[in-house]
């Protein structure tokens, strides 16, 4: 199976299965002299962790990483990068893989059961292996190495639709969304989508979501013209997370709605260079940050575990009728906020190096000559 890394400079590697022993990744490129400790990224895996509330999967897992390369203690006793490799790995510890027994030789719908089964001759059907969520946790330990690499650069994600209820965006609060167990920044609209998924979780169903993510202090000049555009690296790393189905940069496709006069970004003169007088572009022009807030949106499909009775074939090609056991979230984009944060600080990360090998530390842009 190919296809595990993503990243030029700052280089991302994931390894794991679902229900194997254990999951991680390998992030090759980090620069040297960082300070890292384990607890600086236990604390983003805690938020995505699973069984914190009853809106997730109640699988128990302490999702405690271990860094096992790349690290070492100096004579201050501060531990930091030395340039090397850096291995993180976190055990699974509360599988229950006899759950899927009744599935081993059927194809579920809207899983990757089949397309796995067709390309390798093999899946593990024991939670989807690789194309299980539970893959998504060596993103956020990943994500929390790139934060060290951009530290001036603040990433916030939120969830702002769950099916067709939408957040009010006036009552936009950032500090709510770490108040409420569905990282939503309407309070009002939370406790709406609180009884909205208990129904779905009690009728045991499913739901989509949209969640919107906004990086703030990039400055501008990161990207690539052409085949290196930033948002294009974005949207790819957006869209590599399980269930992502759509992803949109800026106005994305309300843009289309949208007249010349209404979409381009005006600007004036400013003390420190220009002034946006919108961002309708979501930070990004060209492939090239503008140094306005990148924002980016994406939509999560609904859970294809469900308890419905559900159509299907298995691998010998008879008919069957199948229902989904075990424990899985009744909204994947619950806990997806910590995952697009960690995928868009990789992407940040791997552009702050690049830029930096191109145009060195010291390239100043235009208005500051």
């Amino acid at each position: 199976m190919s296809h595990n890394t993503f990243g030029h400079l700052f280089r991302v590697t994931t390894f794991g299965e679902s229900h194997g022993p254990a999951l991680g990744c390998v992030v090759d490129g980090c620069p040297s002299r960082l300070p890292l400790e384990a607890a600086e990224i236990q604390q983003w895996l805690d938020l995505r962790r699973p069984g914190q509330s009853r809106f997730t999967t109640q699988r128990q897992e302490a999702d405690a990483v271990r860094i096992l390369s790349g690290v070492m203690a100096g004579d201050d006793g501060v531990q930091r990068t030395t340039g090397a490799p850096i291995a993180l790995m976190i055990e699974n510890t509360d599988q229950r893989s006899k759950d899927y027994g009744e599935i081993k030789d059927s194809y579920r719908p809207g899983h990757a059961d089949y397309v796995y089964d067709v390309k390798y001759g093999f899946r593990d059907y024991r939670g989807g292996g690789r194309s299980s969520a539970r893959e998504t946790a060596a993103l956020v330990a990943a994500g929390a190495v790139a934060r060290k690499v951009i530290p001036e650069v603040k990433i916030r994600a939120a969830l702002i639709q769950v099916g067709a209820k939408k957040i009010d965006r006036s009552r936009w609060d950032w500090g709510e969304v770490s108040r409420n167990p569905l990282f939503c920044p309407d309070r009002q609209t939370a406790l709406e989508w609180a009884d909205y998924l208990d129904e779905i979780r009690k009728a045991g169903s499913s739901i989509g979501a949209v969640l919107e993510v906004v990086a703030e202090g990039v400055p501008p000049g990161w990207g690539a013209p052409v085949y290196g555009k930033l948002d294009t690296d974005i949207a790819a790393a957006l869209m590599s997370i399980n269930a992502v189905k759509g992803v949109e940069i800026g106005d994305g496709f309300a843009s289309a709605e949208l007249t010349g006069e209404q979409n381009a970004d005006e600007m004036r003169a400013g003390n420190d260079g220009p002034v946006f007088l919108a961002n309708h572009a979501g930070g990004i022009l060209g492939g090239i940050s503008t140094g306005q807030p990148i924002v980016a949106r994406f939509a999560v499909k609904p859970t294809s575990s469900i308890l419905t009775l559900r159509r299907s074939v298995d691998r010998y090609g008879a008919e069957v009728d199948l229902r989904t056991k075990g424990r899985h979230d009744p909204c994947v984009g619950v806990r997806a906020a910590p995952i697009a944060e960690a995928m868009v600080a990789c992407v940040l990360a791997d552009h702050f190096l690049r830029h930096r090998g191109q145009q060195g530390e010291g390239f100043a842009w235009p208005f500051a000559r």
